[in-house]
C-alpha cells in the first residue's frame, strides 16, 4: 500500500511539473497537485493548513509586499527611468559583464542578507529592471539575480553554519573559512554559465522594456536616480554594521526609501502612497499566491511519505553516502524549495560519523549544506524564485530553465573543491 501511494506521489509530481513546464497556472497546478496528493495520503486537511499557514507567513509578506510596494513608488515618481538612463553609459561600455555582475551583486547582498526571499525581493527591485531596461530577456534577468541567493552559505547567522559547528566542535567560522573556497569557486562557474547560456539562446540583448527604454536625450536628475538604491544601501550598512544604526528589516528600509523618494520628487502624497500599497497588493497577489500554492504542494508531497522515502534512503545507504551528502539535499531542495529540511536531517544523522566514510565533519556538513542551498536555487517553488518570477513578469519555470546547466556545473565544481 505504501509504495503505491510513493509510485502514485510521484506519478502527480511528474505531471505537475510537466504541466508548470507548459505553462498551466502555476498556482492552480501547485494546488490541485497538492490537495490530491493530501487526500491520497490519508491527510486532506493538511493541504488546507499549509494554505492557511502560508497566507499568513511574516517574514515573506513583510518582505515582498514592502518591496514590492517601493518599487511601485519608484516607478510612478519615474526615479527607475533616471537610474536606468543614469546608468545606460556604464551599460553600454560593460556589457558582457552586465549579466554576471548581477549574479556577483546578488551574491554579495545575500552575504549581508541571510534570506534568499528578502535578498531576492530588494535585489530583484533594482536588477531585474535594469537588466530589462539593458534589453535582457525578462526571464533571464530574474534568473541572474536568482543564480547569486546562495551568498548566505558565508554569513555566520546561516542556520547550518553554527550546526555544522556543533557538531564538529569547532567555531563557526572554521567551517565559514573551510567551505569559503568552494562557494567562490561555484559562484565563479555559474557566473560564468549563466553568461554562456544567455549568449546562446540570445538573451542577453534585444529586449524592449515597456516604460524602462534608455533614451537618447533623457534629463537625468542624480538625486532621483539614487532613490531606487536607497534601502538596499541601508540594509547593506546596517548589515555588516557599518552604520549600526541602520540595523532594521526589509519593510523599514522600503518605508524609509519611500518617504525619501516622496521628499525628493516632491510627489503628491496621495499618488505616491496609492502606488505603495498598489505594489504591495499586486505583490500578494501574483508572488504570495504562489508562495501558498507551493506550500500546498509540499505538504502534498509529505503527506504521501515521498519525502520521508527520500531521506531514508538517503540516510541509510552508506555505500553512497558521499554522493547523498551531496546530490540528496540538492534533489530535496529542488523538489521542495527549500533546502533545510533534507541538510538538517543528512548532518543529523550522518554527519556526526563522518570519520567513517574518509571525511571530516565539517567536509561532509559543508558539502550537505552547499547541495542543499544550490537545490534549493534551482527549485522553481522556491520562495525566492517565485518573488524574482514575479518581479519581472515570468513564469517560475523559465527561471529554472535558463538556471538549470550553471547551478548543476555550480554543484559540480564546488564539491570537487569540498573533496580535495
Amino acid at each position: 500500500m505504501l509504495t503505491l501511494m510513493l509510485i502514485t506521489g510521484a506519478v502527480i509530481v511528474g505531471v505537475t511539473i510537466f504541466l508548470l513546464v507548459k505553462g498551466y497556472e502555476a498556482r492552480v497546478t501547485l494546488i490541485g497537485a497538492g490537495i490530491l496528493m493530501a487526500c491520497i495520503g490519508g491527510a486532506p486537511m493538511d493541504a488546507l493548513a499549509a494554505f492557511a499557514k502560508s497566507m499568513t507567513n511574516q517574514g515573506l509578506i513583510q518582505a515582498v509586499c514592502s518591496c514590492m510596494g517601493f518599487a511601485m513608488a519608484v516607478r510612478v515618481t519615474a526615479c527607475d527611468k533616471h537610474l536606468i538612463n543614469a546608468m545606460a553609459s556604464v551599460i553600454s561600455k560593460v556589457r558582457p559583464l552586465l549579466i554576471p555582475g548581477v549574479v556577483l551583486g546578488t551574491f554579495l547582498v545575500n552575504v549581508a542578507l541571510p534570506s534568499a526571499a528578502g535578498t531576492a525581493a530588494a535585489a530583484g527591485a533594482i536588477f531585474i529592471p535594469l537588466l530589462m531596461a539593458a534589453g535582457v530577456n525578462p526571464a533571464m534577468a530574474a534568473a541572474a539575480v536568482k543564480c547569486g541567493t546562495y551568498g548566505s552559505m558565508l554569513n555566520p547567522g546561516l542556520a547550518h553554519n553554527p550546526f555544522v559547528a556543533k557538531i564538529a566542535g569547532v567555531d563557526v567560522m572554521d567551517v565559514i573559512a573551510f567551505h569559503y573556497r568552494a562557494n567562490l569557486v561555484s559562484l565563479a562557474v555559474a557566473m560564468v554559465m549563466i553568461t554562456v547560456v544567455a549568449y546562446f539562446m540570445k538573451e542577453d540583448r534585444g529586449y524592449v522594456a515597456e516604460g524602462l527604454e534608455i533614451e537618447k536625450d533623457f534629463k537625468i536628475n542624480y538625486l532621483y536616480a539614487l532613490m531606487p538604491i536607497v534601502p538596499i544601501v541601508i540594509l547593506l550598512l546596517g548589515s555588516t554594521k557599518v552604520v549600526p544604526v541602520f540595523k532594521m528589516g526589509v519593510p523599514e528600509a522600503m518605508i524609509i526609501g519611500a518617504i525619501l523618494t516622496l521628499a525628493v520628487t516632491r510627489t503628491q502624497p496621495a499618488v505616491l502612497g496609492t502606488a505603495f500599497f498598489d505594489g504591495m497588493g499586486k505583490a500578494y497577489g501574483s508572488i504570495i499566491g504562489i508562495i501558498i500554492a507551493a506550500g500546498v504542494f509540499v505538504s502534498g508531497l509529505t503527506a504521501t511519505g515521498l519525502v520521508k522515502a527520500f531521506l531514508d534512503a538517503m540516510l541509510h545507504n552508506p555505500a553512497i553516502v558521499k554522493l547523498c551528502a551531496a546530490a540528496g539535499p540538492f534533489v530535496l531542495g529542488f523538489l521542495t524549495g527549500s533546502g533545510d529540511a533534507a541538510t538538517f536531517a543528512f548532518n543529523e544523522a550522518v554527519t556526526p560519523s563522518a570519520m567513517e566514510f574518509g571525511l571530516t565533519q565539517v567536509q561532509m556538513g559543508s558539502m550537505a549544506t552547499l547541495g542543499g542551498t544550490l537545490g534549493r536555487t534551482i527549485s522553481p517553488i522556491a520562495g525566492a524564485t517565485i518573488i524574482c518570477a514575479g518581479i519581472a513578469g515570468v513564469n517560475p519555470v523559465e527561471i529554472t530553465k535558463r538556471n538549470g546547466l550553471p547551478v548543476i556545473m555550480a554543484l559540480i565544481f564546488g564539491m570537487l573543491v569540498l573533496l580535495a
